[in-house]
């Protein structure tokens, strides 16, 4: 519903990833573009995520100038921002209307920096209503742009035979390796996993791939 509220074609859908083992994971209609993580933001969390980024910074890492990453300052818009970046670094797959307001967004922003598109996301109407009226289309209520939300959204994605941890959250893209098409799905879920074995106690993570409809 809300892919078509931002003028793209049904020929792609989000689909509930089940579970991570085999056969769960084979029910997953191929081929897989993106996975979108939902996962709450714990203390070990944002230790672990304050531990990554200085690794990074001091050993730097490959990433491709052709990876759409923004940045979030809008807050409760990780689901917003997550969408993008998983239609953003699959553009040459989807089928835009003429009229989509994601695709005139998507080109007024191809050259803008991570921080330049997160200004011009707070300014884009179009993208922010369809947000928040889908969110209350939901069986959950919209969260409050100022209430304090402790779940996010990430997007992982394919770009160029890297996967790609994509959080507006972060300062940078991180890179987890080599993938491709066939086995991407799988390794997408092998990131989801370590996020969930860095917080064994937690429950409320759930996966949703954007597969071919």
């Amino acid at each position: 519903q809300f892919l078509k509220q931002l003028g793209i074609h049904p020929d792609w859908q989000f689909v509930d990833v089940y579970g991570m083992e085999p056969e769960l994971l084979s029910m997953v209609p191929r081929p897989v573009c993106a996975v979108l993580l939902l996962f709450p933001i714990t203390e070990k969390y944002e230790t672990f995520r304050t531990e990554e980024e200085e690794r990074i910074k001091s050993k730097g890492q490959d990433v491709k100038s052709s990876v759409y990453f923004m940045k979030q300052t809008i807050n409760n818009a990780c689901g917003t921002i997550g969408l993008i970046h998983a239609i953003a670094n699959n553009r040459d797959k989807m089928n835009f209307e003429t009229n989509s307001s994601l695709k005139k967004f998507l080109e007024d922003s191809l050259s803008m920096t991570p921080e330049e598109r997160a200004k011009y996301l707070e300014t884009y109407e179009a993208i922010r209503v369809t947000h928040e009226s889908s969110a209350h289309e939901g069986q959950t209520e919209a969260p409050s742009i100022d209430e304090k939300v402790d779940l996010h959204f990430i997007a992982l994605v394919n770009v160029g035979g890297h996967l790609y941890e994509l959080d507006g959250r972060k300062p940078f893209p991180i890179n987890h390796g080599e993938t491709s098409d066939d086995s991407f799905l799988e390794d997408a879920i092998e990131v989801c996993k370590k996020f969930m074995e860095r917080d064994p106690e937690e429950l409320r993570f759930n996966a949703i791939a954007l597969s071919a409809a």
